[in-house]
This record gives C-alpha cells, structure tokens and sequence, in this order.
C-alpha cells in the first residue's frame, strides 16, 4: 500500500490538464508519506517530531527513500519541516519512478525539437486499478488528501475515523498548503505592483 501513489494517481485522473501545482501535490505527497510510514511503525510521532522508530520492511521504492532521509539525531525533525524539506519537487519524483514502473506512459507529439516526450499519461495498471478502488470507497485518508490540494474526492466512507497522529498529519499538511497559497498571493502581488511601477516609469 502507498497512500502517495494513490494520491498521485487519484489526482491525475481527476485534474488531467494539471491545474493543481506542482508544489501543491509534493506537499500532500510528503504527508501521505508519513501517514505511510506510522502505519507501517517505520516511525511515531512525539508530539511534532517524526521520530525513526522499527525497522519494517518497506517494498516501496518511494517509501524506502522517504525513511531513509528522516532526521535520526535528536531533537529529530518537526512534522512541518519534513513536508517543505521532503516535498521539495517531490511531484516530480513519484513521475520518474512511477514512469519506470509503468504505471504512466508518455503521449508521443509530433515535431517537437529535441525529442520530447510529451505529456505523461496513466496506464491500466494494477496500482491504478488499487487506486480507483481505494478512492470509490471513499477512504477518509486520501479523500483528505485530495481535498487538500483543492480537488473534490469523492465522499468519504462510513469508516472508522483515522488516527489521531493521521490527523495531526492532514492538519500539517492543510496548513502547510495554506502558507504556500499565501505565498503565492503575495508574490503575486508584489509581481503585479512591480509592472505598475514599470509602466509608469
């Protein structure tokens, strides 16, 4: 199970022409990761910090990577500063491997210089077969997910309710894609304001 390829499956089939950011779903990525790995034990919280904790066998490339690059030295590191540490260009990524996995393949375009490889494209596979599963159920922990990169999931499931250390994830993660929204704006503004100025000049 990795609750990220499911959200980056999830999200490719709702928003093919990629309206949500790149920055946008590498942060949600990085969360779904965590929620991963405590389910897992390869981690726990303790209150704000991812601390290592067994050592379970992970078969998932991604996730392998994500243990490997916790913080193992005290104070460990906080759960905020694993998503914007992680998620930088995490997007990206999940597409390289999920591309040599086979689970997207690559439109093919006509006279692009250089030999371009097009748009990716999901194949019929068994994880996005999983996937599609996972979200008709309506799973709470990927209907958050999706939510959080400002799609609309499918309504969630009359199932248990996710843990409290899962929701002390989603939380981190709704937060944290709020600031980068912020950020946006503001550069936006500062972007507009800076052209007025231009014009004027």
């Amino acid at each position: 199970m990795s609750t990220a390829r499911d959200l980056w499956i999830t999200v490719m089939e709702i928003d093919p022409g990629r309206a949500v950011a790149r920055g946008t779903l590498s942060l949600a990525l990085a969360g779904a990761e965590v929620i991963d790995l405590l389910e897992l034990g390869a981690i726990r919280l303790d209150g704000d910090r991812l601390v290592p904790a067994g050592d379970p066998t992970l078969e998932d490339v991604l996730l392998q990577q994500a243990r490997t690059a916790l913080v193992r030295d005290e104070p460990y590191e906080s759960l905020d500063d694993w998503l914007w540490r992680r998620g930088r260009a995490l997007a990206d990524g999940y597409e390289a491997v999920m591309e040599s996995d086979g689970d997207l393949s690559r439109t093919h375009r006509r006279r692009l210089p250089f030999g371009g490889g097009g748009e990716p494209v999901l194949t019929d596979s068994l994880a996005r077969r999983r996937a599609q599963e996972r979200r008709q159920a309506g799973d709470p922990v990927l209907a958050a997910l999706v939510t959080a990169v400002g799609l609309v999931a499918e309504p969630a499931a009359e199932s248990p309710d996710p843990t409290d250390d899962t929701t002390m994830v989603l939380a981190a993660v709704g937060a944290a894609e709020l600031e980068l929204e912020g950020e946006r704006q503001r550069r936006s503004v500062e972007e507009a304001a800076f052209d007025n100025v231009w014009r004027g000049a």
